[in-house]
């Protein structure tokens, strides 16, 4: 089993590592040729790969798979391989490969260095952006050196050449000091345990795919692909967002994430749930975003945590109690957060204080004023405070319970005022002022389902399908004057949006509705990918290329999708 794919859009990578081969070099910048990336500080370009045939570059054709990257001339052939997070294994036959550092200009603050170990005998490229040194362990072959101990501006690269049958070599990540490595297996064997490990991971979290569900394969290695070992501030094993610029977790990403993990890797689902609440501030808010070596603060995430949560344990059904101890202690204090730190004096509803909190930055709800009361919100608190009284039930703590009951009903009634009779509206927090736009974001109270009145819950309906397109969800409808088609938040489709939309629907009684969502949404990432958002009328593919929740999404419509064709 090996998922194909385009190493431009996709990058090549494994399970556990910090390290990938991509040419995405920075913030939309593409390089020609294919660089080993770092994502420990940040995305940071390490070694530039460059075949050549005697003395001259070449433009080979690249293949990609789950387990070996393929540069391909009339001349020959390159190949790589993870064995391990840590260790990429190359191999050539009549192409060489340089290895050039990909900032040649060394400084006492930034750059990298290239020297020679007296004890192992190896060339070592030390950065100072990764704080990670990157040994080349010679197997078979020779290497040209060019600038080893070279200071300032140089060029520092090593040439691997061979003879007729070929040259090997191992890149391997490493701290402060580790002994030489005898490579004892062959490249065909890290070859096959490559394969074998992707295998596993494709039949535990997508066992149920069939030739309905072409992209599960796929959606599988950009998870597979985006995990990361614990280090830094990540403590557990996680999903970045992406291995191309977008190398996080936010905060209400890792929900998404953890869904499409559950039902196969719960473990690993549940240790995603719970990664930003490692850093819960004594107030009760997570972070914006954490990654290896930040944490942000400056915004916050929406409260999904209790939708989600219910989502979990629909497919985790064995937490122990001290577990759900911490779960129910955490989503407490997140819940307390809101209520305290977000109401102004006398407001029964919560605030964002800008588009970020909300997670769709620069929605056209946040156009007239950007601390808002917003209905979304709102219908998140009271399902997430739904949750609490039943996680307080279960834990034999009826009046606690009963507490939490109390101020989900509260809440309700307050986002209740926010209806005009068609659709809720944003109001200011400040001034009290409506904020009437057709941001798909004023829909997203339809998660409550039957919580609402079923009237609430049909307008709502009726005016999602204004929002339809062949691909999905738009996030600002077509018809609207504040449209545009790479617009980020006013009219590209969301993986995010699309998901707690389809929810909703189904919480509502919306089957039918439902249904052509998640059909629209399956069908437009198999024919486009797993991009972080999509043009809603073309439904090509925009920004980052190789988004982890984009391929959650599509995990997680399609193997309910084929449950229910079971049951039917």
């Amino acid at each position: 089993m090996s998922a194909e794919f385009d190493v431009r859009s996709i990058p090549f990578s494994t399970r556990g590592a910090w390290l990938n081969i991509s040419p995405v070099i920075g913030l939309h910048q593409y390089a020609e040729d294919l660089h080993l990336v770092s994502h420990r500080g940040g995305l940071t370009p390490i070694l530039r790969l460059r075949p050549s045939s005697e003395d001259a570059f070449v433009e080979p054709t690249i293949e990609a798979t789950s387990s070996v990257l393929t540069w391909k001339s009339q001349d020959g052939r390159i190949e790589a391989v993870f064995d391990g997070p840590e260790r990429l294994r190359l191999r050539g036959r009549s192409l060489n490969l340089r290895l050039d550092c990909a900032a040649p200009e060394l400084t006492p603050f930034s750059g990298m260095f290239l020297y020679l170990d007296p004890v192992t005998q190896d060339y070592v490229f030390t950065s100072y952006e990764t704080g990670r040194r990157y040994r080349t362990t010679v197997h078979q072959g020779t290497l040209t050196v060019e600038g080893a101990g070279a200071l300032g501006r140089a060029v520092r690269s090593l040439t691997v050449t061979g003879p007729g049958d070929g040259w090997e070599i191992l890149i391997e990540e490493t701290t402060s000091s580790r002994p030489g490595t005898v490579i004892a297996s062959s490249f065909d064997d890290a070859v096959r345990g490559s394969q074998e490990t992707f295998a596993a991971f494709v039949e535990a979290v997508a066992g149920w795919r069939d030739q309905r569900t072409p992209a599960a394969e796929l959606a599988a290695y950009v998870l597979w692909s985006a995990t990361v070992a614990p280090d830094g501030f990540l403590g557990r094993e996680s999903v970045l967002m992406s291995k191309h610029w977008m190398d996080k977790l936010w905060s209400w990403d890792h929900c998404f994430n953890a869904l499409a993990l559950a039902g196969g890797e719960p473990a690993l689902a549940l240790d995603q749930f719970l990664a930003p609440f490692d850093h819960q501030t004594a107030e009760g808010a997570l972070p914006d975003s954490v990654t290896h070596s930040e944490i942000l603060y400056n915004y916050v995430k929406p409260p999904i945590h209790g939708w989600a949560l219910t989502e979990l344990r629909s497919q985790i059904t064995d937490l122990d109690r001290p577990t759900l101890e911490l779960i129910r202690d955490r989503l407490s204090a997140w819940t307390g957060f809101w209520l305290d730190c977000r109401r102004a004096p006398g407001h029964p509803l919560s605030y964002y204080q800008h588009g970020n909190d909300s997670g769709w930055d620069n929605a056209t709800t946040f156009d007239h004023d950007r601390v808002i009361e917003s209905p979304d919100l709102a219908g998140f608190l009271v399902l997430q405070m739904d949750v609490l009284a039943g996680l307080e039930k279960e834990l034999g703590n009826p009046d606690a319970a009963l507490e939490w009951e109390n101020q989900a009903q509260a809440m309700l009634e307050a986002l209740l005022t926010l209806w005009n009779g068609q659709t809720f509206t944003a109001h200011s927090a400040l001034t009290g002022d409506p904020a009437a736009t057709s941001s798909l974001l004023n829909l997203l109270p339809v998660i409550l389902g039957d919580r609402l009145p079923a009237g609430v819950r049909e307008s709502l309906a009726q005016s999602l399908k204004g929002h339809l397109t062949p691909w999905g969800v738009a996030t600002e409808p077509p018809t609207s004057p504040h449209y545009h088609p790479d617009g980020y938040w006013r009219g590209p489709i969301w993986a995010p949006s699309t998901v707690l939309i389809e929810s909703g629907l189904r919480r509502a009684g919306q089957n039918d509705l439902a249904d052509e969502v998640s059909a629209s949404f399956r069908r437009l990432c198999e024919t486009h990918g797993f991009a972080e958002n999509f043009d809603a009328l073309t439904g090509e593919g925009l920004r980052d290329r190789a988004y982890t929740w984009t391929a959650s999404a599509y995990l997680r419509l399609a193997a309910e999708w084929v449950r229910r064709s079971e049951v039917h």
